[in-house]
């Protein structure tokens, strides 16, 4: 057997159907469109959702929720990245003054990471595993 002699299986690949090619292929005249209307017509689709004129399905549902003008964003700071900096006294500013957070808005201290050295952490936020570490070693969380 050589790669010349491989071929598909009987019936597995079907001619290419030839739209408008004349009578005797069997597509011709209206070329599988049927007869007359718009979609007959070049460029005759119809949009989604579009029901003859009649109001869409989702017009006609109501309007449930609403969008926030401004959506709430939390900084996330870890205790691990808080004891790598290496300050005993950490505020949001201070943050926000070594680049550990560069967005406004309030800070939230989560708990991944080791902690061995004793903080004084004031945020607006803290995880409850972040809180534990920190007073395991001997520090306090501030809420602001």
């Amino acid at each position: 057997m050589n790669l010349g002699d491989l071929h598909p299986a009987e019936g597995a690949r079907h001619p290419r159907k030839r739209i408008g090619r004349g009578i005797g292929s069997g597509h011709g005249k209206t070329s599988t469109r049927g007869h007359k209307g718009q979609k007959a017509r070049a460029g005759g689709s119809i949009r989604p959702g579009f029901e003859g004129g009649q109001m869409p399905l989702q017009r006609r549902m109501p309007i449930r929720g609403f969008t926030p003008l401004e959506p709430k964003t939390v900084n996330v700071v870890n205790v691990g990245v808080l004891a790598a900096l290496g300050v005993s006294e950490i505020t949001p500013d201070l943050l926000r003054e070594k680049r550990v957070v560069r967005r406004p808005g309030p800070v939230k201290v989560l708990g991944s990471g080791d902690l061995s050295q004793k903080l004084t952490v004031r945020a607006h936020a803290f995880s409850e595993s972040a809180k534990a570490k920190i007073e395991a070693a001997g520090g306090s969380c501030e809420v602001l």
